[in-house]
């Protein structure tokens, strides 16, 4: 989302915002991700001292940040950073994409971690959250100002009214005249807390209410992603020791984009039963509604803002039995045709930019 913003400014000057950036990227690889090396330290220094560098040949007085999860590690590297950087900045602009550094902070952190913390992290300039639920983590840092901008992507499928909006509704009308395959698509981390066994699970227990519908359905899971920690891929890999489970489900690893693009076209729901905690506004779901697929996911962290008010699709986190319920009766009444609209609406980049554009502007800063 970062990179969205960067080069979405800079090919836009009309939005009236310029851009310096430090990619300040300090893991390898998924797996490193908040771990804790000596390396990644030199790095950080050194990143300092280039923003540090920007800002004072270019005059710039306003620092964008985005904190950090609820993890000790990364948010010891946030107080080195901002005790470093904020005296530079008049202005900061904290962008929330995790959720859950203010709970945490007030219900698991030690006295000296909250004091330095609400230090280091008060009163930005303009806090920007992704949806109402996310709110509360800036509240608690008391920023002047703070604005909801949901997330958008550039359109992974603008040729979708010529090519995949008639092929929605067909793939609907044969399942409600003839029954046949569903194709289910996993796509995301492969981890307990994102949901990757509770939809597998989900679907087998889909396939045995499939069965007894007068016009029977099948269905089969797809699963796009690499797999967090051996426990979990172990976990995963022993549901396939049962024949039943190993002939309805498909692990493809990791999908580069032209795969990714293909997996969502020829999928008819998408199934996301996530109780990640940190779970803000997953991106995957937006990706499957611009390929205007149905969802089956959770009532979990911000994912209830992003589908439709009283949608079937919703279950409770930690429930296979209803979200295989959900996906039986999604398949069987919904086409997407709405969800590639709400994306339309809500999600794409242009939108997201200009929204994104318009908070900064109101915050006064500069």
């Amino acid at each position: 989302m970062v990179q969205y913003l960067v080069d979405g400014f800079r090919a836009d000057p009309s939005l009236g915002v310029e851009v310096l950036h430090v990619d300040a990227r300090l893991s390898d690889d998924v797996t490193d991700i908040g771990s804790a090396r000596g390396g990644k330290l030199k790095k950080l220094f050194a990143y300092i001292r280039d923003a540090k560098r920007l800002g004072r040949e270019h005059g710039v007085r306003t620092l964008y940040y985005v904190p950090s999860p609820p993890q000790r590690t990364p948010l010891y590297r946030d107080w080195i950073v901002l005790a470093l950087l904020r005296p530079w900045f008049r202005n900061v602009i904290f962008h929330w994409h995790a959720v859950g550094l203010g709970e945490w902070l007030e219900t698991v952190a030690n006295p000296l971690e909250r004091v330095i913390s609400h230090r280091l992290l008060d009163r930005a300039s303009v806090s920007l959250v992704l949806s109402k639920f996310n709110r509360p983590d800036a509240d608690i840092f008391r920023p002047r100002a703070v604005a909801i901008v949901p997330n958008g992507v550039p359109d992974p499928c603008p040729d979708f009214a010529s090519t995949l909006a008639t092929h929605r509704q067909q793939r609907l009308a044969r399942r409600l005249a003839e029954g046949g395959e569903v194709q289910v698509l996993f796509l995301g981390l492969c981890s307990h807390d994102k949901g990757i066994l509770d939809a597998a699970e989900a679907v087998r227990q889909a396939n045995a209410s499939g069965a007894r519908l007068a016009r029977p359905l099948t269905f089969r899971l797809l699963v796009a992603g690499t797999f967090l920690t051996a426990e979990d891929e172990a976990a995963f890999k022993s549901l396939l020791n049962d024949p039943a489970m190993a002939a309805c489900i498909r692990h493809a690893g990791f999908l580069r984009a032209e795969a990714k693009a293909a997996a969502l076209r020829e999928s008819d729901v998408f199934l996301f039963p996530s109780f990640f905690a940190n779970e803000g506004q997953p991106l995957s779901l937006i990706e499957a509604m611009a390929f205007g697929l149905p969802i089956v996911s959770t009532r979990w962290r911000g994912i209830p803002e992003m589908l439709p008010d009283n949608y079937a699709g919703l279950v409770e986190p930690h429930d296979p039995t209803a979200a295989a319920r959900a996906l039986v009766q999604v398949v069987q009444t919904e086409d997407g045709l709405r969800f590639r609209e709400r994306f339309l609406e809500r999600y794409q980049l242009a939108a997201h930019l200009r929204t994104l554009a318009d908070a900064l502007r109101k915050s006064g800063t500069d």
